[in-house]
């Protein structure tokens, strides 16, 4: 057996929101929609980059964990970073230089995930 690919989900009350923010912060792109009964959406899978997240409606309050970390690299990182602080990010650690030679920053999402960037130098 070998694993092809792998995503995450996110899960939010608030699917459009969600949604915007990845689109306004990353140029992420849906790539699929399911939609319930009624025409919402329900589910939907977005393209940032060469990478995919999915981010589902569940009902009820959203359940953050600090034990998942989104992290993307991106070839700006400052603007990255404004970007998805105008889209309505929060501020956690400013853009800065690491040690073992990479530039990182760190918000958090509208429902509270946190999401590393990261570029090379």
């Amino acid at each position: 057996m070998s694993v092809r690919s792998a995503f995450a989900i996110l899960t939010t009350d608030d699917l459009e929101r969600l949604v915007g923010f990845y689109r306004a912060a990353f140029d992420a792109e849906p790539t699929y929609r399911f939609p319930d009964d009624e025409g919402r959406d329900v589910y939907v899978t977005l393209s940032i980059g060469e990478a995919s997240l999915g981010i589902g409606r569940e009902s009820g309050p959203t359940r953050v964990t600090s034990r998942m970390t989104l992290w993307f690299y991106v070839d700006d990182l400052d603007l990255v970073y404004r970007r998805a602080l105008d889209a309505g990010g929060i501020a956690v650690r400013e853009p800065a230089e690491m040690p073992w030679g990479e530039r990182v920053a760190q918000i958090l999402d509208p429902d509270g995930f946190s999401i590393h960037l990261g570029a090379v130098d």
